[in-house]
């Protein structure tokens, strides 16, 4: 299941709410709670004065178990927290609030690997503290992709809690019914999805997040990655939008429109995640963070109907249709409370004990915690892990490119252009970005 700092051209306020739903929140909107809380040990130096620590992070099935966890556990003597129920939306708007001022309003805030670069010059580098309390905390037991997912050039800016990495949920039974294997790549996607359409089944089987205001993005990106490429090309620096590889992306994301809810383009995730609840899909690309709730017979009656399946590639022999989400805990450089406390803290909520609190709701930072018994859909994420996911360009301009091209990319999808057009404006505009931000 995202931020902002300092702006190269856009306006704080709009960047951080337009750049930040550009992925979707990772498990936001979703049905499991706060009962997930678990008392672990919180060995923390304690404060000497009464201290509140204003704790901001979203509400999720995911998410909730650290946040949780940690305040159950962390609170006492002169500790006391604050955390307000919020959705991700309000998360967003009041990051971008705390970080803007000289004093903030938040002293531990949810942030999440897309946003970190944007980030980097208005949270604490961690890097020192985690070298301090590696051995404390047994922090070296965090997986090592995850510390990168939190990280800017070579500066850790959070402590990692959980990943989200793209799986593709379907209806084991109706696929086993009509003979159609788990497909491995785009061609077999749409095979499968036009053979499920005319036996009558799902009028529109393909469930994807395709919010033209954010999700689309996304799935673009994820097209690229596919292929073995991002963006922009590392050797000619120029964005990649325009090049064989994104006219692939684009062509394989509107070849399942007919396969797809005609809205589809106001999907987000929690609606993808509605279309499994229902019956109404019978193939959808989410999270991992929301494979939980799919099972939990209380949100639908197809709970044991469901098989999890690690994601199609565009071509035989390519990466998964993936990307690999790392929330953390970052640290405003505008609190108040002592940064060195309040590391320890987020250090002590990730601990082996809370870490096995939050399976299966979460994929843990700590490696290991994670089991098949506990989580059907581990051999999913693992296969996608294995093919080589990767985190969002770890650059200042990633939000802006995706917030200044998915119009166009959204356009491409259901026809408004032609890929081609819709290609050409993207590439014209990630372009612009690029020189904005002096790349």
């Amino acid at each position: 299941m995202q931020h902002r700092p300092v702006l190269t051209r856009r306006a704080l306020g709009a960047l951080a709410v337009g750049s930040l739903l550009l992925t979707s929140a990772c498990g936001a909107g979703s049905k499991t709670g706060a009962s997930q809380a678990t008392k672990v040990a919180c060995d923390v130096t304690p404060p000497s004065a009464a201290t509140t620590v204003n704790v901001l992070a979203y509400n999720s099935s995911a998410i909730d178990p650290f946040t949780n966890t940690m305040i159950k556990s962390c609170q006492s003597g002169n500790l006391t927290f604050k955390h307000d129920p919020i959705d991700f939306a309000g998360q967003v708007q009041k990051t971008a609030a705390t970080l803007t001022g000289s004093s903030g309003t938040f002293d531990i805030v949810e942030t999440y690997s897309l946003v970190v670069p944007k980030y980097s010059d208005k949270i604490v580098d961690l890097t020192s503290y985690l070298d301090k309390y590696k051995d404390k905390f047994k922090l070296g037991d965090l997986d090592p992709t995850m510390l990168k997912g939190m990280s800017y050039q070579g500066k850790l800016y959070g402590i990692p809690t959980q990943a989200n990495i793209t799986t593709f949920a379907y209806r084991k039974d109706i696929l086993d019914e009509l003979g159609i294997q788990p497909p491995k790549t785009f061609a077999e996607l749409k095979d499968a999805a036009a053979k499920i359409q005319s036996s009558g089944k799902v009028k529109y089987p393909v469930a994807m997040p395709l919010l033209a205001s954010g999700d689309i993005s996304t799935r673009f990106m994820i097209g690229l990655f596919s292929q073995g490429t991002t963006y922009v090309d590392p050797t000619t620096k120029k964005p990649m939008f325009d090049s064989p590889q994104g006219k692939k992306a684009l062509q394989s994301l509107k070849d399942l429109v007919p396969y797809m809810d005609p809205q589809v383009t106001t999907f987000d995730q929690p609606k993808v995640q509605q279309q499994m609840f229902n019956g109404t899909a019978a193939i959808a690309e989410m999270y991992s963070g929301r494979m939980l709730d799919l099972v939990q017979q209380k949100n639908s009656k197809f709970y044991d109907k469901f098989g999890f399946m690690t994601p199609p590639a565009i071509e035989s022999g390519g990466k998964p249709w993936a990307t690999v989400s790392v929330d953390g805990w970052s640290i405003p450089q505008n609190t108040a409370v002592d940064k060195d406390l309040l590391f320890q803290i987020t250090a002590a909520s990730v601990s082996e004990e809370a870490g096995q609190a939050a399976v299966p709701a979460a994929y843990p930072s700590r490696q290991g915690l994670a089991t098949s018994d506990k989580m059907p859909w581990l051999d999913a994420v693992k296969g996608t892990l294995a093919g080589g996911a990767q985190t969002p360009p770890m650059e200042k301009w990633t939000a802006d490119m995706q917030t200044a091209t998915r119009e166009f990319i959204a356009q491409g999808v259901t026809g408004a252009l032609s890929v081609d057009e819709a290609l050409a404006k993207a590439q014209a505009a990630a372009e612009k970005v690029l020189a904005a931000a002096g790349s």
